[in-house]
């Protein structure tokens, strides 16, 4: 059953949020559809080679999609962090992210790749 969540899932969120994160839960009100992505735990590609250690999360940011079957959709991302213990600074994931745009086949307009491209 989860294999087929997830096949849905590709067809009505942004690539980026499947690839990266996972759907932890979700409320549907009125008219508005609010889902809850967090981020996996796997460490960011550009700083595999330092020491790394999990620092819990950043605050939730929100972030409107588009409408699904007529109910608005905003999404609540959580992004991880975690501490370089090389540098002594917080990292979190943006090479990977730029890596997603990068690629004519996996370009968009949506709200949420809006939000990861500024974030970059």
């Amino acid at each position: 059953m989860q294999e087929s969540f997830n096949e849905i899932l590709k067809l009505l969120l942004p690539e980026i949020i499947i690839n990266y994160f996972e759907l932890t839960s979700y409320k549907k009100e009125n008219e508005a559809l609010h889902l809850y992505p967090k981020q996996i735990n796997s460490l960011p590609k550009e700083y595999r080679q330092n020491k790394l250690s999990s620092k819990g999360f950043f605050d939730e940011i929100t972030v409107q999609d588009f409408p699904i079957r007529g109910y608005k959709v905003y999404l609540h991302i959580t992004h991880r962090r975690w501490l370089n213990e090389d540098t002594s600074k917080i990292v979190f994931s943006t090479d990977s992210y730029r890596e997603e745009f990068s690629s004519r086949r996996n370009s968009c307009n949506t709200g949420v790749c809006v939000f990861f491209k500024r974030n970059q």
